[in-house]
């Protein structure tokens, strides 16, 4: 916790998070003509990758200009960003920033995405949003076709593999850190009934040659030729500022998150959560609906709020 500071500027909202879902927020709400912040520490979950596919309109852009084309829009209607981080947030929602202001909020939006926390294998994460991928619907269609490897991880890893089964009929399942008898009588057959090639061992290398991928090594010293390989990182909430301002979280197989109602509210009135900050599997378009849902609530009880105050007086 830091200590209290003295609040320097006081905002109707906070966004906490400038990427995908705080940014749609803060366009519903500055339209709406709301005093608004978005505070942007600068750590996209996608910034790995050349390109996001699967949102209309906008498939194939990079992340790098669909984020510089949102932070233009908000501008217009008056929204405040700031390059910073959020490192506290007390009750009453005065927020600390680590550039040294603090900032006080009426309602809050937490926005702060998870981080992935990739398996420890040599040579991984060099090549991670390029040839070594997590998600076949937003990469699956550029690699169709070619060699795939799947790094199981948990039993969960089949469903992976299943899946992206559909872009390649070369498939082979690196079975890692788990051992043949995980895998049940069904996931067995489901694998060879979709062509998937099981190889048990533990992976210790992905080779790359000339910028590309190009093997998987084992442990034991034997080598498979793949082009691309999935894999499952673990997802690693950012719930710090949920957590102090006790928001209740629930555990989920991806990690714990807060719990939500339809338009993003926590357990902690006055505070919403947005995009990843909610749910492991929002992609871009997912998190951009969510801010917008959390932004437009947020402005009609806003008004709702200053109205019965204005009758009571």
């Amino acid at each position: 916790m830091t200590e209290n500071r003295e609040v320097t500027e006081n905002y109707e909202v906070v966004v906490v998070g400038g990427g995908a879902a705080g940014l749609s927020a803060a366009l519903i709400l500055g339209r709406a003509r709301r005093h608004t912040l978005v505070v942007d520490a600068g750590e996209p979950r996608n910034a790995p990758a050349a390109h996001m596919q699967g949102y209309l309109s906008r498939d194939g852009m990079s992340p790098a200009d669909f984020l510089a084309v949102g932070r233009e829009e908000i501008a217009r209607y008056g929204v405040e960003l700031v390059r910073d981080r959020a490192v506290d947030v007390r009750q009453g929602f005065a927020v600390d920033l680590a550039g040294g202001r603090t900032v006080h909020a009426r309602r809050l939006v937490i926005a702060t995405g998870l981080r992935d926390e990739l398996p420890q294998v040599a040579g991984l994460a060099e090549r991670f949003g390029r040839d070594v991928l997590h998600c076949p619907y937003c990469h699956g269609w550029e690699v169709r076709d070619q060699a795939f490897g799947v790094l199981a991880t948990t039993p969960m890893s089949v469903h992976q593999a299943l899946i992206v089964s559909q872009w390649s009929k070369d498939v082979t399942f690196f079975l890692h850190t788990v051992a043949e008898e995980e895998l049940s009588d069904d996931d067995l057959r489901r694998l060879a009934a979709a062509g998937v090639k099981v190889v048990p061992g533990e992976v210790s290398e992905v080779i790359a040659e000339d910028d590309r991928l190009t093997g998987i090594r084992l442990a034991d010293g034997a080598t498979h030729e793949r082009e691309v390989l999935f894999v499952a990182p673990r997802a690693v909430p950012r719930t710090d500022l949920l957590q102090r301002l006790g928001a209740e979280l629930h555990e989920t197989p991806f990690g714990a998150y807060p719990v939500v109602d339809q338009t993003g509210l926590t357990t902690v009135p006055g505070v919403w959560a947005a995009g990843n900050a909610m749910g492991f599997a929002e992609q871009v378009v997912n998190a951009a609906a969510g801010g917008y849902r959390a932004g437009a609530t947020i402005n009609g009880e806003l008004l709702m709020t200053d109205l019965d105050a204005a009758v009571r007086v």
